[in-house]
């Protein structure tokens, strides 16, 4: 691990060149045996043209399917009555215990205050 303030600025190599800096007339060449980047008019500083043109693939290019899944199963009938009665009682529970902790909290409220007053 380093520690802060030891060395050169490490954002230093992600910063953008100094306009005011003189710029080399000449381009550093790629080496013998390998091309460097097409540089056209407009391009930016650093040579950066864009990323390549892309070509559609071929047709037919996916392989081909030989195995088909199992077509879906069907679900079981659903019994609406029988759904509806069941979220009802649901909603008596969900009832219940919000009542049950409601008069509980105000219980908790009465014995409080009736402290603070005495």
């Amino acid at each position: 691990m380093t520690t802060p303030g030891t060395g050169p600025d490490p954002d230093h190599y992600w910063r953008r060149p100094d306009p005011t800096s003189q710029r080399p007339t000449n381009p550093p060449q790629p080496p013998e045996g390998r091309a460097g980047p097409a540089r056209r008019p407009g391009d930016g500083a650093d040579g950066y043209a864009g990323p390549p043109p892309t070509t559609p693939p071929p047709v037919g290019w996916r392989p081909p399917v030989h195995v088909q899944p199992p077509p879906p199963r069907r679900l079981p009938p659903q019994d609406a009555a029988d759904l509806d009665a069941a979220e009802q009682r649901a909603q008596r529970v969900t009832q219940g215990v919000g009542v049950a902790v409601a008069v509980v909290l105000v219980l908790l409220v009465c014995l409080l205050c009736s402290r603070l007053v005495r």
